[in-house]
């Protein structure tokens, strides 16, 4: 008799950019996407199949910010293993080379790209994303967020 197969648990893998020049780092604020709308957050998303988590965290640079990095360029500056609606790792990646100048490519899901001081972030920052930008700053890889107990 053959042993029914269990279903392999599933983690949601997302890519965070963490833009920092002059002790600040660049954030923008979430408008009309259905998630954490009027808060904070930096440039992000998923990771698509078929692409490292560096090469997410460049696409939706550029994608949201106009600026190009090249994925070998990312240092990866925090980990997040999180629990939200679903399970989720959240990689923050940062970088010293870019081009371009950040501009809100994205006005229909951001209402604001600015930079903003490290050490002074508004207080509507996603609690994730503040926590993960505490660490960095903090030189800490890890952490873990939103679990219960």
């Amino acid at each position: 008799m053959k042993t029914p197969r269990k279903s392999r648990f599933t983690l949601l893998a997302e890519a965070h950019l963490l833009l920092v020049r002059d002790r600040q780092v660049l954030l923008l604020r979430r408008h009309d996407t259905g998630y954490e709308d009027g808060n904070f957050s930096v440039p992000a998303g998923h990771v698509d199949g078929g692409e490292t988590a560096r090469e997410a965290t460049a696409r939706e640079a550029f994608e949201e910010a106009g600026i190009e990095i090249d994925p070998k360029d990312l240092r990866l500056a925090h980990v997040i293993h999180r629990m939200s609606d679903a399970e989720r790792i959240s990689f923050f990646f940062t970088t010293d080379a870019w081009r371009g100048e950040p501009q809100n490519r994205e006005p229909h899901k951001c209402s604001e790209l600015a930079w903003y001081p490290l050490d002074a972030l508004p207080p509507n920052t996603i609690g994730y994303v503040r926590q993960a930008l505490e660490e960095f700053a903090r030189g800490r890889p890890y952490s873990e967020f939103g679990w219960v107990g």
